[in-house]
């Protein structure tokens, strides 16, 4: 079985094609198998003897001088002794007390001195902290780590099945444990979106979008590559322009939200105002392990504090207050773009309007802590998710019921998300509608003209996707290494077959270029043309690489599989675990793609859904000077890595803007058809059922 790799949504692509390499360092191995072990079944302890022994002998206040900070080590023994989260509570990164244990446990593993001791530190905290608390940590950890570099993390949907499946494919699964686990092929599941038993809302048809558990895992896996409480000294993001990657990343997902919506006859994302009743319902129906259910929100849900708060307990309790904290920090966001400045934490004046501008507004909005001042313009997104999300207040700090907007695993299946995010975007828009359009000048790549470009016929399709749902179910001692329990879930999931485009580009001398392809709406949800002024934000970015042109004709031939943001379904955890044993003991080889160790948005959604007859979209191709990314970290070897470390800024093909030459307003709609190195292609993206596919194969065969 193959499952989801994740990446950033058009943001960053790879530079080159980064081959499947070939694992045969045996420490390697072993580390790559003794991480997937501490995943197993991680709503229970280990039950591996060797992690039994080592937690009850590894004493962390024996070992401070075993950490490169050692004050790191002594201060989480110290607040472990005082108590944390229990095991078994429900975790979210959105409760401060929740988030500061989990960096205190990150920052004990980033800080291990070396592999021995960072492995040691993992099998103790795995037997003894909250599992959710553990698997963020223990993740973050991972792909931050120099020693750690090339490690694949098993699939999140596999890991956590409750975040990723309605609460009905979770108790079949029970019950197939319970009584009929013995059978000799496992048993698989038909699970359904959540539109199957309720639907609240119209929107709940896009739920093959919402819920799919590839894009949510992207949403995930971003947030464990760059998390927004890490930074400043503990973590460089400078050279990876974190700000701007942060606005480019939500701008992306709401635009591939859209050509989702259109594909199902909806248009524009919704946009609210906090006084007035949110029309949106969600009924997530998802389950936590301990057996809490997710938070609902009604449709037409009061959002004011009256109502949001009525009935439960205030106290201490910062988040009973969203709905001021957040009007403030819009208030104070707003304030900042449009007189141009902001102020640092120790009063000093920064423009807003430099080059660096859009990066600074980026790391103040997230709140991150390379934001002038975190405490001034706060953590909008943080109460706007306890807002919108529509949780009870806690009774204390340890019983929490966090609603689905709380999670990264499952925030993008709440429509309050993208209109929350469309708000944010605006905000960038606001900002960014105080700079100069690009003129014809600007856009114009002297002696080269796209003179034409050809796509294949584009079609989409739902077929049947398999994930590995075992660590569900609890087992016993005996059967925790036996891997006897196999339960498998069978979805339908949005698809496209593989296609190939051409652009056909004339030069007048040999040179360096970068190639931008883009895939946008044509017309809105009644048929009505958009003009690019008004549609700009709406484009997806679908590819982005570096091409040497020669004098003369030059056919730059491409294929679906080769846009490297977009990556391939993951391999299973039962699959990734058995290669790994098979390469160590000699009977097999263990093959990383880069894709499968970095992240991106998956290949499967490539295209939107469209529709029988063939619905209408247009691409948009330019052809610009390459312009070295001048931002790159100093000393970064290159050669070392077989996929970009993060914080390198080696992710980044050119110095150009995210989103270039879409992300500043257009007031000439006629400059983006003059320029010879861009094109307009008009095309229709059908939808059919898999068996005419087959059929169709099948006939040309």
């Amino acid at each position: 079985m193959r499952f989801i790799v994740v990446a950033i949504l058009g943001c960053c692509a790879l530079a080159l094609a980064f081959p499947e390499r070939k694992i045969t360092n045996k420490q390697f191995l072993e580390r790559q198998r003794d991480i997937l072990r501490l995943f197993r079944h991680i709503n229970q302890p280990s039950y591996y003897k060797d992690h039994q022994e080592i937690a009850q002998s590894f004493h962390l206040h024996d070992h401070y001088d075993h950490y490169t900070k050692p004050e790191i080590a002594k201060h989480y023994h110290q607040i472990y002794e005082y108590g944390l989260l229990p095991r078994g509570e429900v975790f979210s990164v959105f409760y401060e007390e929740h988030l500061q244990q989990a960096i205190a446990l990150y920052k004990l593993f980033y800080y291990a001195k070396d592999y021995d001791t960072f492995y040691r530190t993992a099998v103790w905290a795995r037997q003894h902290v909250n599992e959710g608390v553990f698997l963020y940590s223990f993740s973050v950890a991972i792909v931050h780590r120099e020693d750690t570099y090339g490690i694949v993390l098993p699939p999140i949907y596999e890991i956590y099945p409750h975040y990723f499946y309605n609460n009905e494919v979770i108790q079949e699964a029970y019950r197939y444990k319970q009584q009929y686990y013995n059978q000799e092929h496992g048993y698989t599941i038909n699970a359904n979106y959540s539109g199957f038993y309720l639907n609240l809302h119209p929107e709940q048809s896009l739920s093959y979008f919402t819920e799919d558990v590839g894009v949510n895992s992207f949403y995930y896996y971003y947030n464990i590559y760059y998390p927004h409480w890490l930074g400043g000294e503990d973590f460089d993001f400078a050279h990876d322009r974190r700000g701007e990657q942060y606005y480019y990343v939500y701008q992306q997902i709401l635009a591939r939200y859209y050509l989702e919506r259109l594909s199902n006859d909806f248009g524009e994302i919704p946009f609210f105002n906090y006084e007035v009743p949110f029309e949106n319902g969600y009924y997530p129906l998802l389950q936590y392990p301990n057996g809490l259910f997710f938070p609902q929100r009604p449709n037409y849900a009061k959002l004011y504090e009256y109502f949001y708060n009525y009935g439960q307990k205030y106290g201490n309790n910062r988040y009973a207050y969203s709905y001021t904290f957040v009007q403030d920090y819009e208030r104070r966001i707003r304030d900042a773009i449009d007189r141009g400045y902001v102020f640092s934490h120790d009063g000093q004046r920064i423009n807003l309007f430099s080059e660096d501008g859009v990066n600074i507004l980026g790391n103040l909005i997230e709140s991150n802590p390379d934001s002038p001042d975190r405490h001034f313009y706060g953590a909008l997104h943080v109460y706007a998710r306890h807002l919108l999300g529509y949780s009870s207040q806690p009774l204390d700090k340890y019983h929490v019921a966090p609603s689905a907007l709380q999670h990264y695993e499952t925030s993008l299946r709440d429509p309050a998300f993208y209109q929350f995010y469309k708000r944010i975007v605006l905000y960038f828009q606001k900002y960014k509608s105080y700079l100069p359009s690009y003129t014809e000048h600007d856009l114009h790549f002297q002696g080269v003209e796209v003179k034409s470009v050809e796509f294949d016929r584009l079609v989409t399709y739902f077929d049947h996707f398999y994930t590995d749902i075992s660590n569900a179910v609890y087992v016993t001692p005996q059967e925790y290494d036996s891997e006897k329990v196999q339960v498998r879930v069978r979805q339908y999931r949005l698809n496209h077959k593989p296609f190939t485009y051409r652009v056909h580009v004339s030069s007048d001398k040999e040179q360096q270029a970068v190639v931008r392809i883009y895939l946008g709406p044509k017309y809105d949800e009644y048929g009505r043309y958009i003009n690019i002024s008004h549609n700009r934000l709406n484009f997806v970015e679908v590819d982005h690489f570096k091409y040497q042109l020669k004098v003369g004709e030059n056919v730059i031939e491409r294929n679906s599989h080769q846009n490297y943001f977009y990556q391939n379904d993951r391999t299973s955890y039962r699959q990734l675990y058995k290669q790994v044993l098979g390469a160590l003991n000699g009977n097999g080889e263990f093959n990383v793609n880069a894709n499968e160790a970095y992240f991106g948005f998956p290949r499967r959604f490539l295209l939107p859904k469209g529709n029988y007859g063939g619905q209408e979209f247009q691409f948009f191709v330019i052809v610009s000077p390459y312009v070295p990314y001048k931002y790159h970290q100093e000393g970064y070897d290159a050669s070392k890595y077989y996929y970009p470390r993060v914080g390198s800024g080696a992710h980044h093909i050119d110095n150009y803007a995210f989103g270039y030459p879409f992300d500043r307003p257009i007031h000439y709609d006629q400059i983006f058809h003059n320029v010879p190195n861009a094109y307009f292609y008009t095309t229709k993206i059908y939808h059919r059922h898999a068996d005419d596919i087959n059929a169709s194969t099948s006939a040309h065969q």
